[in-house]
Order: C-alpha cells, then sequence, then structure tokens
C-alpha cells in the first residue's frame, strides 16, 4: 500500500510538472500597474483622489441656455460615418472610456472606465468600467457595449476607424465590467490614450439596426446631454440629463453647466455675426480677422453687454493651406507647386487683409516645439540618411523658410523665382498662357465654401495670371464641399490639419500612401512618399519625448520641402466675443478654451 502511494505521488508530480513544463507561456500573468490614469510620456497631474480639475469652478451654478451659431446644414445625427453632414454638438451625448484633460499634452483620467489596467510591456490594456455607468434608458454600460461599437466602427464607420486602430489586434469582453484590448506589439506608446478616446455605443440600441445611413433618427446615447429638439438643417437644441449618471465623477465637475444647449444654422456668414450682435445667440467664436477688427464694434460692446476678448492658447496649430491635390497631372511636379508658393503674397494679405494678426505657418507642427526650426539637428539627420537618395538635398543642410516680400504688392523677384520654376518642370508661355508641352494650357479650380475667402484668393488669383496660369474660384455649400473633398473630386482646397502635442496614429490618416486613395481620409494632397511612410511609423513607435520630437521635426522637414501644401498663416489666441450672461472660470485651460466649464450668471 505505501509502495502503491509513493508510485500514486509520483504519477502526480509528474503530471503537474509536465503541465508547467509544456503550458503556453502567455497562460502566465503578464505585469501590469493598475491607475486611475493614463499619461504618454510624462506623469499624471491629477492624483488618485483629485476631486476637480485646477481649470472649473465646482461651485459653478447649473442652469440656463447656452445658444450658439453654426454655417450651412445638417441632415444627420449620426457622426461616425461619412454620409451626411453630422448636426453640430452631436458629441455631447456620448461618453468615452477615459476623458482627456485640457491643461495637459496628453493625459486621461476616468470616466466610463473608473480604473484602467496597462501592462507594463504595452502590449495591453485592460479598461475597468465603472459600475454606475448607464445609458440615457437606463441600461448599464457593458464590456460587450465597448466589443461592438469597436467592431461596429472597424467595419461600418469611417474608413479613418481602420487606420486609427490599425494596432489593435483584438477586443474582448472578460467580464461584464473588464474589457481588453491587445496590441499587435508594445511599439506604439501612445495606442492605450487612443482606444482610451472609444465612443462607447449602445449594443442594445444598435443591434439590428442599419448604422451607415445618414438620416435624422433620434440616437441614444449615455453622456452629459440627450437631443431635445430640432428642425431639420435649421437648429438643435440639446438638454442636460438631469439624473446623469457621471456628473459628480471629478472629470465632470464643474463642467456642463448649462440646462439646454442650442446651435442655430445660417447660410451666410455676414448674417450670422449680425445675429450675434442683435442678441440672437449668445457665444462667438471668430476666425476671420478683418471681421474682429472691424465689426466687433456698437453700443453693445461699448456698454459691456458683449464682452472682446482675445485669451493665448498653446494648442498646436498644425498648418492651414491650399492643398495641392498631387492626384492632378498639374500638381504632381514638386518644382511645380514650389512655383505657385513663390506667387502667394502673405506679407501683403496680412497687412491688408488681416490687420497685421497673424504669423505665417512655415511647419506643419506650427506654435509647438515639434516643428521644425532652423537647420536639422544631428540626430535628425542621423534619422533620415537610410532615405538620402530619395530626399531633396535641402532637406539635409537648409532650414525651410517661405518666400517673403515687403507688404507692397510688388512680387516681381519672386515671380520671375516662380517662372523659372516652371520652365524647368517643362512649361512654357505662348500668348500669354502657360502650356505644357503638348500646348495644353495651365488651368485649376480653387474649391471653397467660406466666401469670405474669396478676397483671399483674388489677389493670388492675380499674381497666377501674370505668370499665364488660368485660375478658376468655385464657392460651393457645406454639404457640396465635404463630399467633393471625401472623394478627392478638387484641384487645390482650403483645409486644416490639426496637430496634437503628442503625434501618432492620427499622422497615418493624413499622410500615409496607405490612405491616400480611400475617399473620406485626411491625406487631401494624395502622398504616396515611402520616406513619409517610414517616418510617420516610426513617431507612432517613438520611445520617449525627445525621441517623438525628433522623428516629427524630420517628418514635418520632408513634408515642408515637397511643397504639398501652399501654407497659410495661424494666430495663438482664441479671439472670442460673448453676451455678459454668461461667466467663466478664472483660470483657462492651456489646451483649450474649456466652454463647458461656463455657465450662466
Amino acid at each position: 500500500m505505501i509502495l502503491y502511494r509513493y508510485y500514486a505521488f509520483l504519477r502526480k508530480f509528474f503530471f503537474v510538472l509536465c503541465l508547467f513544463l509544456f503550458l503556453p507561456f502567455p497562460l502566465i500573468a503578464a505585469e501590469t500597474t493598475l491607475s486611475h490614469g493614463l499619461a504618454l510620456h510624462c506623469e499624471l497631474k491629477c492624483p488618485a483622489d483629485f476631486s476637480h480639475f485646477d481649470y472649473v469652478n465646482p461651485q459653478a451654478p447649473k442652469g440656463g441656455t447656452l445658444r450658439q451659431n453654426a454655417i450651412g446644414t445638417f441632415d444627420t445625427f449620426n457622426d461616425f460615418i461619412l454620409k451626411g453632414v453630422s448636426a453640430a454638438g452631436v458629441g455631447m451625448i456620448y461618453d468615452t472610456l477615459m476623458a482627456s484633460a485640457e491643461d495637459e499634452p496628453f493625459s486621461q483620467y476616468g470616466l466610463l472606465a473608473e480604473k484602467v489596467e496597462l501592462a507594463k510591456d504595452r502590449t495591453f490594456v485592460i479598461f475597468h468600467l465603472n459600475p454606475k455607468a448607464r445609458f440615457h434608458d437606463g441600461h448599464p454600460v457593458t464590456a460587450e457595449d465597448v466589443v461592438f461599437t469597436f467592431n461596429l466602427l472597424l467595419e461600418q464607420g469611417q474608413p479613418m476607424y481602420k487606420r486609427y486602430y490599425a494596432d489593435v489586434s483584438g477586443v474582448e469582453a472578460l467580464d461584464q465590467k473588464r474589457v481588453k484590448f491587445t496590441f499587435k506589439d508594445g511599439n506604439n506608446a501612445e495606442l492605450p490614450l487612443i482606444v482610451g478616446q472609444l465612443v462607447v455605443l449602445p449594443r442594445h440600441f444598435w443591434q439590428g439596426k442599419e448604422f451607415n445611413k445618414a438620416g435624422l433618427d433620434l440616437p441614444l446615447g449615455g453622456g452629459p446631454y440627450r437631443i431635445k429638439s430640432f428642425v431639420p438643417g435649421k437648429s438643435v437644441s440639446y438638454e442636460r440629463v438631469d439624473d446623469y449618471w457621471a456628473a459628480e465623477l471629478p472629470v465632470n465637475k464643474g463642467r456642463y453647466n448649462f440646462d439646454i444647449l442650442t446651435y442655430d444654422y445660417y447660410r451666410d456668414a455676414t448674417v450670422a455675426l449680425e445675429a450675434f450682435k442683435a442678441g440672437e445667440y449668445d457665444f462667438r467664436h471668430e476666425n476671420v480677422s478683418k471681421n474682429w477688427a472691424t465689426l466687433y464694434k456698437g453700443p453693445q460692446f461699448d456698454d459691456g453687454r458683449i464682452i472682446k476678448k482675445e485669451i493665448t492658447h498653446e494648442i498646436p496649430q498644425g498648418i492651414q493651406g491650399f492643398v495641392f491635390n498631387t492626384r492632378r497631372a498639374i500638381f504632381s511636379d514638386r518644382q511645380v507647386r514650389e512655383a505657385l508658393i513663390y506667387a502667394f503674397d502673405f506679407e501683403w494679405s496680412n497687412k491688408n487683409l488681416f490687420y497685421g494678426q497673424y504669423k505665417r505657418n512655415d511647419s506643419y507642427f506650427s506654435n509647438s516645439e515639434l516643428a521644425a526650426v532652423g537647420p536639422p539637428s544631428s540626430a535628425e539627420i542621423e534619422l533620415l540618411k537610410p532615405f538620402a537618395d530619395q530626399l531633396p538635398a535641402e532637406v539635409f543642410k537648409d532650414s525651410y523658410h517661405l518666400p517673403t516680400t515687403d507688404g507692397r504688392g510688388n512680387i516681381r523677384h519672386n515671380l520671375r523665382r516662380a517662372a523659372a520654376l516652371l520652365k524647368s518642370a517643362g512649361w512654357i508661355v505662348k500668348n500669354k498662357q502657360l502650356v505644357d508641352k503638348n500646348d495644353r494650357p495651365f488651368v485649376f479650380e480653387i474649391l471653397l465654401t467660406a466666401p469670405a475667402f474669396e478676397r483671399i484668393v483674388l489677389p493670388f488669383k492675380k499674381n497666377l495670371a501674370r505668370l499665364g496660369i488660368e485660375t478658376k474660384v468655385r464657392v460651393v455649400d457645406t454639404a457640396q464641399y465635404l463630399n467633393r473633398v471625401r472623394e478627392f473630386d478638387f484641384d487645390m482646397v482650403v483645409w486644416s490639419f490639426g496637430q496634437s502635442l503628442s503625434p501618432g496614429n492620427e499622422q497615418r490618416y493624413y499622410w500615409h500612401s496607405s490612405v491616400a486613395d480611400i475617399p473620406g481620409s485626411r491625406n487631401l494632397a494624395g502622398i504616396k512618399n515611402p520616406v513619409v511612410d517610414a517616418l510617420v511609423e516610426k513617431i507612432i513607435c517613438a520611445t520617449d519625448r525627445q525621441n517623438l520630437i525628433t522623428r516629427v521635426r524630420a517628418l514635418d522637414r520632408v513634408l515642408q520641402w515637397d511643397f504639398y501644401v501652399l501654407p497659410h498663416w495661424h494666430i495663438s489666441t482664441f479671439r472670442i466675443a460673448y453676451w455678459n450672461k454668461l461667466a467663466q472660470p478664472e483660470l483657462v485651460p492651456k489646451y483649450g478654451l474649456g466652454l463647458m466649464t461656463w455657465w450662466v450668471r
């Protein structure tokens, strides 16, 4: 009996030993950290027991209405698809897994997810959902809702989502309140925060419905507001949810103070401004310098009923400009694109049209430490060396500077340089018209949606005419403009590429060749450049802040010297005006205006 027990023990011992030896390694628990938030390349500013963000007034009164304006029209409440023009403010009806802080470069704190568990090697992240989280109909928010939303956006949402989440290899519900995102590798440090931005939709509402369809059916959300009423294409109002489950969370304390948010639509920007001055709505963010300099006047400003204010911020400005559609044969040549840049007189425009309010954009990451300024550093040169045979020589030795003028309107010197570049590219002037070797004229169209931009385009058109180029200017309504941009149906268009302090996955959607032919992507220029592709991937895999800065600056130089955009300008202040019924906290966040922290007096 003793011998039998001994052999039985040995069999059990070897069985357990074999189990240990041959179990797949992934079943051994990975080392993780559990936290109240996430930050990229820095420490979280707010401790685990923080009560509210510094830039809010936690005692702000609730109540009243905030009326704002929008230009154009809308025909859908579905902001996740390409079809239609979505209503202003519709994102306010949803919650995300985490909430971003507007006074930190890129940090997130718990919203739908009260805790976040991150693998030390950053190969996966687990979000622990708040058990109190509810949709507006009372249904609890579950891990299955998160999985459903993620898959729905990949399968039927805008093409952007497939690229944005390209490094996510899987998502699974571990139980009702834990959802795990697994990544292809741990190289993309930003990816945990990117999935933290995920809006969560109710599976029980959308399952069985046609998601990829524009329309004005009311969606179900779970955020601080719900749709109250609307007039198709003309106005939409949202009401604050009285029993909003997250109202007292630290990320929401002192925010969402207005009972009603209303957006009134105007077809004409001039009419919209006059409506504001007449008291038809309460708050206005002005982006036309001439308006700011000349039209914000009158008794309502003099007696303080309307407050006019400029607020400095530290938000990266990215780049705004005339985008060359390189899919068009006339803009496929780098020298041609450079030549047209010489024909734009920013200094004259800034003096005569903008009242000296703007700074020129000479970087794709303007107003930030990410901008490539001056000659390249040794680290940038080392990074770019493997691509030397694919890059202009200027990338390695020169600081990128845009052509300048004296502001008096005489740009003869610049036009001579432009003419030389065009000639080198095979264009010649015949009978005062620029033509190619087959006598086809150089004709292109600038597509606009804002009539105010015509006064900027027309002097540019005049300068181009001196080179023998015929420029057509077409102004269309918002819906047509968006549809044509989505389909890349334009020669040149005005666009703005916003940037954050921590560029990452979104750079694929802006510049990567993989999206150049996908309708709806933001690669409007049609860039198909293997060097750009490689640098974008290196940015996504940056391991620390200095590494990220070097890689972004290198990308900036390549984009600059390939002349994909004719740069415009930027301003590092918010130009706002509002009726004195509104009040705001004393502290304004560095990276936002914080309008949802305001209240009615």
